[in-house]
């Protein structure tokens, strides 16, 4: 068998073997930003009290999955609801290995 053909074979199982993970539902979360705080004044929060982020308004938000962040984008509203519009993706490499952490 060719060389060529070898890798034909290997991209084609391997994609066979990731189509049987499309359908598994995986946590994303939406960070965008973070902040150490004493556990007394996380109990002093209440209504109205603003908690500052350490990140600027401008920066992009992180959409991870797992603990791995695999894309970027901005904050919009659709429909009175946020949402994210992606800016920057990860190589699917880095998806991939987010993926595996979870198993």
């Amino acid at each position: 068998m060719e060389k060529g053909a070898v890798a034909v074979d290997e991209a084609v199982g391997n994609e066979t073997t990731l189509g049987l993970l499309y359908d598994i539902e995986l946590d994303a979360t939406l960070q965008f930003g973070s902040r150490q705080m004493a556990l007394r004044e996380v109990l002093e929060l209440g209504p109205g009290d603003v908690v500052e982020l350490e990140r600027h308004v401008s920066d992009p938000v992180d959409l991870v999955v797992g603990d791995r962040i695999v894309a970027r984008g901005e904050v919009v509203v659709v429909s009175g609801n946020f949402a994210l519009r992606i800016t920057e993706v990860a190589t699917p490499q880095m998806r991939l290995e987010s993926i595996r952490c979870l198993f």
